[in-house]
């Protein structure tokens, strides 16, 4: 009987057994699970992909909307991209010939013939004001040239408005300068030069110009018809000798 109650206190003295902790899930398995259950028949990703290879059968306009949303997109980048280093290249090609004409001084003779009596005073009025001016005289001078031709060409091929009004303001500009840096014994005459030259290139500038209102015959008047406007009309009365018996009971 002793060695009995001797087992028994060694087995209540013996170590209790910890509950096992669960086992952890797999790193990324909502995801797995997920990505599993998109490429199914009628999953997500699976509708995509049917999408995308049914594409170039369907056509833009049956293909589905975010693919046509992604190619917008795509497309207006691509624009975009090509606008901006466009727009590079043009400003560094216009920084290079901006900067590449000769210096523009006063009294210089760099033209000769009928076209100095127009050319000579314009680069002598630029030189001379346009001394606290952020850019070069040569700079100012180039853009005048370009104005005038811009004005010319695009008023011929355009015949816009606009156009046309910058080309005017470039003559009368044109015609100040000449009158303003030639000097007092010519300046009618190179005044006068300077605006027969104007008018001989408006011509082509402004080419079918004209002041006349233009009526297009045969076209008939536009008549608007409102039938939701009632115009009530006063019924005139009958005069009493139509009516011999108005007073009576039994008349018809």
């Amino acid at each position: 009987m002793q060695s009995n109650d001797n087992t028994r206190q060694e087995l209540t003295y013996l170590p209790v057994p910890f509950p096992k902790a669960p086992p952890k899930e797999p790193r990324f398995a909502a995801l797995r699970a997920w990505w599993k259950k998109a490429w199914e028949e009628d999953g997500v990703l699976h509708a995509m992909w049917e999408a995308v290879l049914s594409a170039p059968e369907d056509g833009l306009r049956y293909m589905a909307p975010w693919i046509r949303a992604v190619l917008v997109v795509a497309s207006l980048s691509f624009v975009v991209l090509m606008a901006k280093a466009a727009g590079e290249v043009i400003l560094q090609a216009l920084h290079q010939l901006l900067t590449a004409v000769p210096k523009v001084q006063v009294g210089v003779d760099t033209s000769n013939g009928v076209f100095a009596v127009v050319d000579q005073p314009v680069r002598t009025y630029i030189a001379q004001h346009s001394a606290g001016l952020p850019i070069a005289a040569s700079t100012v001078y180039t853009l005048w040239l370009l104005t005038g031709i811009v004005g010319l060409v695009l008023g011929y091929l355009s015949r816009n408005n606009g156009v046309r009004a910058m080309w005017a303001g470039h003559g009368a500009a044109t015609v100040w300068m000449v009158w303003s840096a030639t000097s007092h014994t010519s300046r009618p005459v190179a005044a006068a030069l300077a605006v027969l030259a104007w008018t001989f290139l408006s011509a082509f500038a402004m080419r079918g110009l004209s002041l006349r209102r233009r009526f297009v015959a045969g076209r008939p008047a536009k008549v608007v018809v409102r039938p939701e406007v009632h115009v009530p009309v006063p019924v005139p009365a009958a005069p009493a000798d139509d009516h011999p018996h108005q007073g009576c009971p039994f008349r018809d």
